[in-house]
This record gives C-alpha cells, structure tokens and sequence, in this order.
C-alpha cells in the first residue's frame, strides 16, 4: 500500500506541472480561438531569462542575497514576458483579427521559431541552472500508518503546490474581475464582445500576459528539476494530451486531465510496463488522448468546435 501511494502522490505531482503548462494552451484558445504552438517556446525563454538575470543582477550589483537576487530576476522575467506579449499582439496578431484559424495558426508557429532563435541570442544557448531553494531531499511521511513510511519528493510537493496556487489565483480572476469577466465574453464569442466595447486588441495583451506568467512559473519548476536547456520546449508536448483530455476550452478541463495523466503514467509504468517490457510512461498519455478523439474529441469538460462558430 505505501509504494501505491508513492506512485500516486508522484502521479499527483507530475500531473500538476503538467496541467500548469496545459493552461497556457487554454487561456490563448478561449480568447482568441487559436491554438498556440509557440506555448513551449515561451516557457523556454521565459526560464532563460530567469536563469541569466539571476546570476547577471549578482555580478552587475554585488548583491549577495541569492533570494532577492531570485526575486529581483523573476520581476525583470515578468516584464519581459508582458513586453514580449505586447510585442506579439502589436506586430502579428493585431493584423490578423477575424482572420481564418488556420492563419492564426500559422502565426504561432512562425512566433515559436522567432521566440527560439531571439532566446538563444539573447542568452545564450548552454544548460543553465534555477536556485530558487526548492528543497531536493525526499522525506518519508505517514511512518505511523505504514512501515517505514511513504517516500515523496519535496520538490515535487513544493512545485505542487505552487501550480495550485497559480491556478486558484486565475480562477479568482477569471470568475470575480471585470477584467476576467471580458476574457469569458470572448472566449464566448468574439464579435458580440466587441459590439458592446469590449477591445479585442487590449484582450488579446492580457490573455498572453498571463500565459507568458503560467510559462514564467512552469519555465522555473522544470528548469529547477531539469535544467534551462532548449529541449525544455518540449515540455509542451507534454501537456498536448492533458487538453486533449480535459478539454482545449476548459480551465478545469486542463487541471484535472493533468491530474488524470499524471497518475495514469505513474501508476501503468510500475505496475503494467513489467508485464511488457516498460516504457509506457513514454506513450501512455498520447495512447489515452487518442481513444478521447475517437471517442469524446472535445475532451471531458470541453465544448464542441461546432458550437463554438
């Protein structure tokens, strides 16, 4: 039952980092009604910066506090990430408004290979490190209801958490702002958003804003557990089959499907991969996404395409 519950609360933990870069596909979906392929690119590129500007502001100021060192870079990340939003709405997507989805896009592939090389200029393309003080020792806990205890990692509970704040926080401010409230009203349909006032430009800003903020905070959890590394893109992939799962419309949708895939990697791998040779960590989660298409293409919580036009 113990080594269950370390496969479990591993599968928990996994599942959250993975609905955490899954909400950044979400947020830009509901708003404008594309699929942003450039999501990995920006949790690259907003680790990077958090990764350089955190051992740039030591060496440039002397400063000797790593936490307001940490804290000082992560500021100086968040700007980057909104001026990259505005430069992105300003340059690209301010011209393609009610434009066909398929140019959008188009432009978000474009955006994923301009963020990729402007990173690597910008900062250099070696393996750099995240020190945000995340502890790395793994600890036992119920020693008093299982022998020896059940084993968990303390990064991954402490990156838990921190993705569940993120999450509550967009919640609070999707359901209890006017601001949040004009994102609802286009992602329900964009021309009766802008027929009362509502500024489908200004919008689109915010909504990369806060995904450039989800890849903020996803970039820093996994460039601290793997390192800031250009294969961090692909983490994205990654979070592919959560909103397949869950819903490409639906906030929920990407919190539980990340959940679901956590653990359903986790637990086939320990006890389904000896029986045929291991390895379904790998595939268990593409596997499972395409049944969904098959079956329920619009996921468990997500609307279907044809309602939305």
């Amino acid at each position: 039952m113990a080594f269950f519950l370390e496969t479990l609360f591993g599968g928990l933990m996994a599942g959250m980092l993975y609905s955490l870069v899954a909400l950044g596909f979400v947020l830009i979906f509901k708003a404008s009604g594309v699929f942003n392929f450039a999501q990995g690119a920006m949790v690259l590129v907003a680790a990077l910066c958090m990764a350089r500007f955190a051992e740039w502001i030591p060496a440039w100021t002397g400063l000797e506090s790593k936490a307001l060192a940490n804290l000082m870079a992560f500021a100086v990340s968040v700007v980057f990430m909104f001026l990259l939003a505005w430069v992105i709405e300003r340059l690209v997507l301010r011209h393609l408004v009610n434009q066909e989805g398929v140019t959008l896009l188009m432009a978000t592939l474009g955006i994923t290979y301009f963020i990729d090389g402007f990173g690597q200029t910008l900062f250099g393309s070696d393996i750099y490190k995240i020190d945000v003080g995340m502890p790395k020792d793994p600890v036992f806990i119920l020693d008093s209801l299982f022998e020896g205890g059940v084993l968990i990692s303390q990064e991954d509970v402490v990156a838990a958490l921190v993705a569940a704040v993120l999450v509550a926080a967009l919640s609070v401010f999707f359901q209890k702002t006017g601001t949040g409230r004009a994102l609802r009203a286009v992602a329900d349909d964009h021309q009766a958003a802008q027929s009362i006032g509502i500024p489908l430009n200004r919008i689109w800003v915010i909504v990369w804003c806060v995904a450039g903020i989800t890849a903020l905070v996803a970039g820093i959890i996994w460039g601290s557990k793997l390192g800031v590394q250009f294969s961090l893109t692909t983490v994205a992939l990654r979070a592919l089959p959560v909103i397949i799962l869950g819903g490409l419309t639906s906030v929920p949708g990407a919190i539980i499907g990340g959940l679901i895939i956590g653990v359903g990697e986790k637990l086939s791998e320990v006890y389904l991969g000896p029986l045929v040779g291991g390895g379904i960590e790998i595939w268990f989660a593409y596997m499972l996404a395409l049944v969904f298409l098959l079956f329920r293409p619009q996921g468990l919580f997500g609307e279907k395409i044809i309602d939305r036009v």
